[in-house]
């Protein structure tokens, strides 16, 4: 048997071919005298390829047999199709009968339910949804790292286990060899030093920290990986496990990295409208109506920005009745991101120089003393994708602010090192990039963007 081709690859030709073989699975089949139509997909584009079979082949009456989710393998030649809407089709002269799917296989040819395919996470990227969703996945993980190698910076790997919770809300997930059954305790207190690490360790909330380390002596880093919050929030914008990406950049302020956040953001859309416009058309049609409108308003604007007290003042003079009040010192809710991207400025809207106080301790603190160098970029539908801050790179008001903020400098000695040996102006953000899927695709559950997600009480598959 010649070599596979993929059904992506296949559908592009621009002349009939003799021989082709194609592997895939049996989407639908309908038998007529003397032949069998058999729609197979490969998983590499949304488009099935129609093969016809006819009474010829030897195997002809397993062949139509076969039954919605089965594996096949074919050869044959590759003709132009007279039906609508398909280019070519599959004269099959040999058809494999890999395996065959029982008749209670669960995705049948009808929709199915966000909810249902929850529950069988496991074959829903057999789905045209799914996957179109998880192709766009791939295609953006290939543009992060492009985007930033094209540009000069690093890719580390930072650690997965940590013992520093990076934003100081104590959402870790603990990591222990301890016997549960019988925990080694002093002055009533599980005593860590018997465990593996000699210390309370934990799943990463993020890479920032150790990302910081590495900017200092390479210059421009990022990172892209998982990482994991043990926020009980059972809602359609959080899970348990998530990908961000986490550039951070020596030699940086913030209006700089604004710039880099919002050109990686046009960027990365302008690969998936480029790339993937087959899978987004899909979106557009079932899933959001105004996706198409939403890709094009991130590459033709220009990101609004504003500090966070006008953005305060925008939302009070609104008369708008938020659900959450609204006032100077709060942080903004989803509610009123929105409200800034979709009905004030009605595009992507960059709002820095926040108060302190509801920022973490790494934050650049201002010169009124009052606000940091913090940034966040909101999109419609979204609101908040982007956050991120010019580092306070001065040692003595990094450990004022600490102190301030009850974090023992101790277990931070390490991160004040980089600005006692050293330190320079030094900026980053976090991406989640759940949330681009989200924004890119029209999908409005975090839980239908990734694999196999993880949540309060649900760690199936």
């Amino acid at each position: 048997m010649a070599e596979r081709i993929k059904i992506n690859k296949l559908l592009c030709f621009d002349a009939a071919v003799d021989e082709v073989v194609v592997k895939g699975w049996v989407r639908t089949r309908r038998n007529s005298k003397g032949f069998s139509f058999i729609e197979v997909n490969d998983g590499s584009c949304l488009k099935n390829i129609q093969v016809i079979a006819d009474d010829s082949l030897d195997n002809y009456d397993a062949i139509g047999r076969l039954t919605t989710g089965s594996a096949v393998a074919i050869s044959g030649s590759l003709a132009e199709s007279p039906g609508k809407g398909q280019k070519w089709e599959i004269h099959a002269k040999n058809i494999e009968i890999i395996s065959i799917a029982p008749e209670d296989y669960l995705l049948q040819k009808k929709r199915h339910s966000d909810e249902f395919l929850r529950t069988i996470a496991h074959l829903r990227p057999r789905t045209n949804k799914y996957g179109a969703a998880f192709r766009i996945r791939s295609e953006l993980s290939y543009a992060i790292h492009k985007f930033f190698r094209d540009r000069g910076f690093r890719y580390i790997h930072t650690p997965i286990l940590t013992s520093s919770d990076c934003e100081g809300a104590g959402e870790l997930f603990q990591v222990t060899t301890l016997d549960m059954g019988n925990v080694p305790c002093v002055d009533g207190k599980a005593d860590y030093s018997a465990d593996f690490f000699g210390k309370e360790a934990g799943l990463t909330v993020s890479g920032q920290l150790s990302a910081e380390m590495f900017a200092l002596a390479l210059g421009d880093v990022y990172t892209f990986g998982p990482t994991f919050r043990a926020e009980n929030s059972n809602t359609s914008r959080h899970v348990a496990e998530f990908w961000m990406i986490e550039p951070e950049m020596a030699f940086c302020d913030l209006d700089k990295d604004m710039d880099i956040a919002e050109k990686m953001l046009k960027y990365l859309t302008g690969v998936v409208q480029e790339n993937c416009a087959e899978d987004i058309e899909l979106f557009a049609k079932f899933v959001d109506k105004e996706l198409e409108n939403t890709i094009e308003n991130i590459l033709s604007s220009d990101f609004e920005r504003i500090s966070y007290e006008e953005a305060v003042q925008i939302l009070e003079k609104s008369k708008k009745k938020f659900e959450h009040e609204i006032n100077y010192g709060k942080d903004l809710q989803t509610e009123h991101e929105r409200y800034l991207t979709e009905k004030y400025f009605k595009k992507p809207v960059i709002v820095y120089n926040y108060p302190k106080d509801i920022k973490p301790f790494y934050m650049r603190l201002n010169d009124d003393n009052r606000t940091v160098a913090a940034m966040d970029i909101l999109v419609p539908r979204i609101g908040e994708i982007v956050g991120g801050s010019q580092r306070e790179e001065r040692l003595d008001m990094l450990e004022a602010r600490m102190k301030e903020m009850g974090m023992p400098l101790e277990d931070y000695r390490w991160y004040l090192d980089s600005r006692k040996y050293g330190s320079v102006p030094h900026s980053g953000f976090g991406l989640g990039f759940e949330r681009l899927l989200m924004f890119l695709t029209g999908i409005s559950n975090i839980r239908d963007v990734i694999p196999f997600p993880r949540t309060p009480k649900n760690i199936e598959f």
